[in-house]
């Protein structure tokens, strides 16, 4: 018969499962004598043989005393053995025993009295070698000591992964006495969402048979429901020698405070690598709006979930914080969310002007100067960080159970402030994340008070240099005329660009482009008085290159400055244009029957090196022919040669685009790109004859 015969169930009784056999019995090689009432043998095991040396035949029949007793120990043994026939109580114990080949064993016996069916007694004396019952003994109680006492969990699952045994250590840890957990599965002790993986792998180790060693599992039991534990888990498929599976062996560490530890180092490194990038991403333009965005784009999604910087309006509108301002009114700048949320319809959107109530986070901030952390939000305080109960049942939808709201403060002084929440990172925040966050927000202050203040200044110098420019009428005698220019972009300063249109007497016009090197209100007032003076020279009726010497020696005047121009006189009647040129661009004379050109001119050298002569060069320009002028902010690029930006100008130009005004606009169109770094001056001119009605005469 097969083992499977063997261990089939019996169809009646399903649940009482039969084995194949444990082993133990086998290992302590147990051996069974039946000895009737006086004490002869009736029957003998083979694991008699194998203990005592003696054959069933050599034994049966035989006196037991006599056969395997020496003569000393013989009354001992047949005391013992009538105190059992006689009361019926077992005797237990050690007892010396004579071997066929003569030597003498220790044998561990259990002897009991027998009745059978007629009343008959008879002995039954069980007995193995205590030299090999001594050894299991040794092991099973040092096994029962470390179960018991040992700091690692232990536990024996069958096969159903029902609780067998469980150590003290485990059951501390599970929050379930030992008992509980007998008969009970793995899932009803640890029903966490974290435990589905363990059970699985569980599963998978009773399957295959390969051990799994220090798999860490994180989760909550019910030793402590409110904090997470980790748990350093091996487990073994236990067999007996006969290779059938009796279950599963789970040896559990608990390695908490080493998760931990990692845990506090990884974010230890998470701060160090915001501070860096914060370091690096922060303030890189002097756009205020772009820097707030850039503080935001920082710390999410690495710190918090979401993120909204908030400065108040009276820094913006004057530079300084109105302190007197009641409620304060804030200007939403940035916000950022790790994902898609409800939440972002609770923020103010950037570009709006808000006030906040006297209990939110904003407002408490701004009384003390001190940021604000809130470690558990629940339902009933949303409405203190919400802008009103709308925005509360958003923030609640999207799940949000911590905030901090930190100062933005540059200077000594408070600019705005910077509020951050979590939803679905389900840590609070804590005093590390708030002491980063504080950090984060006081570089980003300084930045974004720095780009308040550049603003401020440029939008003066702009002004300024708007107000030195000249309005020039659109027509002139034989010239239809028209200018413009363009500042640089929000993170760089106005410069110096400049052009001008100066009527002369016979019906001639200066027309003049410059650029003085430099930038801000210094390059704007240098800018001006140049521009007066040029507009002075040109009264004194000289020729352009006698203009620029005297416009050179004035330049020297105003150090550390220098500056480019063209000066050119054009006169309808001789349809000439007589041209001077200081170390700046060449002008282009676009012919009505020919391609665009750059003027071959005398480079000559900029206003305010002194020393070099200018030279004046005279071309035809006829009715028709358009001369352009203009600043080195239209064509140089930082990553274009001057070379190729030039022949793109040419391009441009051919044929030409309707009128001056139309020309003006489609050169800035094409030419000009919302990021460029330099201002731009750009004047045209186009030649009509003289007495017709374009010229306004």
């Amino acid at each position: 018969m097969s083992r499977a015969d063997q261990r089939a169930e019996p169809p009646e009784y399903p649940e009482a499962r039969a084995s194949g056999p444990s082993g133990l019995l086998d290992l302590l090689g147990v051996a069974a004598v039946l000895a009737e009432a006086d004490g002869r043998i009736d029957m003998w095991s083979p694991q008699a043989e194998e203990l005592f040396g003696y054959t069933r035949e050599e034994a049966v029949g035989q006196y037991a005393a006599h056969l395997l007793l020496s003569p000393e120990h013989r009354e001992t043994a047949v005391r013992l053995f009538a105190e059992v026939m006689v009361t019926g109580r077992g005797w237990a114990g050690s007892f010396p025993v004579r071997h066929k080949d003569g030597r003498s064993l220790l044998v561990e016996f259990r002897n009991m009295r027998l009745t059978d069916n007629l009343g008959d007694h008879y002995a039954l004396g069980l007995a193995t070698d205590r030299a090999v019952l001594q050894p299991l003994e040794r092991k099973l109680a040092l096994s029962s000591q470390l179960v018991a006492q040992a700091p690692i969990g232990l536990a024996v699952l069958d096969t159903e992964l029902r609780y067998v045994a469980v150590n003290p250590a485990l059951a501390s840890m599970h929050g379930v006495s030992e008992a509980g957990h007998l008969g009970r599965s793995f899932r009803e002790i640890l029903p966490g969402e974290p435990f589905e993986a363990a059970e699985n792998q569980l599963l998978e180790v009773l399957e295959t048979g390969l051990p799994v060693v220090d798999r860490q599992v994180v989760g909550r039991t019910r030793a402590d429901p409110d904090r997470d534990h980790a748990w350093a888990v091996s487990i073994y498929r236990l067999q007996d020698h006969g290779g059938n599976v009796l279950g599963i062996a789970n040896v559990v560490v608990d390695v908490t405070d080493r998760y931990e530890a990692a845990r506090e180092a990884d974010r230890a490194r998470r701060r160090l690598r915001l501070m860096a990038d914060g370091s690096s991403r922060i303030g890189t333009t002097l756009e205020v709006e772009r820097t707030a965005q850039e503080l935001a784009d920082v710390l999410v999604p690495d710190l918090a979930d979401m993120v909204a910087v908030d400065v108040l309006d009276s820094v913006l509108r004057t530079g300084r914080p109105d302190i007197g301002e009641k409620p304060p009114l804030f200007r939403a700048l940035a916000v950022k969310t790790a994902y898609p949320t409800d939440a972002s319809d609770a923020i103010i959107a950037p570009g709006q002007l808000t006030t906040y109530h006297a209990d939110h986070p904003a407002a408490h901030v701004l009384r003390t100067g001190q940021p604000l952390l809130i470690k558990h939000l629940d339902s009933g305080e949303l409405g203190r960080v919400a802008a009103d109960d709308a925005a509360a049942e958003l923030l609640a939808r999207a799940g949000v159970h911590t905030d901090m709201a930190v100062p933005l403060i540059a200077r000594g002084q408070i600019i705005g402030v910077m509020g951050l929440a979590r939803a679905r990172n389900p840590e609070p925040f804590d005093e590390n994340d708030l002491t980063l966050a504080w950090e984060l927000a006081s570089s980003a202050a300084l930045s974004i008070d720095n780009a308040v203040l550049h603003q401020h200044i440029r939008s003066a110098a702009e002004t300024l240099q708007r107000s030195l420019l000249p309005q020039p009428s659109p027509r002139r005698p034989g010239l239809e005329i028209a200018a413009r220019y363009r500042p640089a972009q929000a993170f760089s300063e106005v410069g110096g660009d400049w052009y001008d249109v100066i009527p002369l007497s016979g019906d001639r016009t200066a027309l003049a482009v410059g650029d003085v090197m430099g930038s801000g209100i210094p390059a704007a007032t240098t800018m001006g008085r140049l521009r007066t003076a040029t507009s002075t020279l040109a009264g004194l009726d000289l020729a352009p290159s006698r203009i620029l010497s005297h416009l050179d020696r004035i330049t020297q005047g105003l150090d550390p400055y220098i500056a480019t121009c063209v000066y050119a006189v054009y006169d309808p009647h001789l349809r000439q244009l007589q041209v001077a040129c200081a170390g700046h661009l060449p002008p282009v004379l676009v012919r009505a029957d020919a391609p665009p050109e750059l003027l071959e001119l005398p480079t000559g050298t900029p206003l305010g090196v002194g020393g070099v002569p200018f030279e004046t060069t005279t071309f035809d320009m006829v009715p028709g022919d358009q001369l352009v002028l203009y600043t080195d902010g239209l064509v140089e690029t930082r990553d274009d040669p001057i070379d190729r930006r030039l022949g793109d100008l040419l391009r441009l130009l051919s044929p030409p685009h309707g009128s001056a005004e139309e020309t003006c606009d489609w050169l800035l169109r094409r030419l000009r790109k919302p990021a460029d770094h330099d201002d731009v001056a750009l004047l045209i001119a186009r030649a009509h004859p003289l007495g017709t009605p374009a010229d306004g005469t």
